[in-house]
């Protein structure tokens, strides 16, 4: 495969990558405003389960401290492509990257953990419907 279709392939994975962020993050805003506003989609259930399952995996991984399959899979092609990886999880890159924010990993952890809590709530605050 051409370098060309390897960085492609590379970038379509940070896009998605970045819409599961978007998507966990405006998620959880969109549930809390929506309960107040009364949008009844946010009470969606697959929805909600979708959205509950992601941020499960990122507590999970985060805790077990594996890297997201997207980020491997993302520096690999590019590394196979000769360009340039970046090292830490997609989140910490990225805000260094924008904010020229840096923290240690626990802090990470700490955030994912906190944010998952609040999507678990969220779940008996704002309850699903089937």
């Amino acid at each position: 495969m051409g370098t060309q279709w390897l960085l492609v392939l590379a970038d379509l994975l940070l896009i998605l990558h970045t819409l599961l962020v978007a998507f966990v993050i405006l998620g959880l805003v969109a549930t809390f405003a929506g309960h107040f506003v009364g949008w009844q989609w946010v009470r969606h259930f697959w929805f909600r389960l979708s959205h509950l399952i992601v941020i499960g995996i990122v507590v999970l991984q985060s805790w077990l401290g594996v890297l997201c399959p997207l980020t491997d899979w993302e520096m690999a092609l590019r590394a196979k492509a000769g360009e340039a990886g970046y090292e830490g999880s997609f989140i910490q890159h990225w805000l260094q990257s924008i904010l020229y924010y840096s923290a240690p990993a626990w802090v990470f952890i700490l955030v994912y953990t906190v944010f998952g809590a609040l999507v678990l709530a969220s779940w008996f605050l704002v309850r699903p419907r089937r």
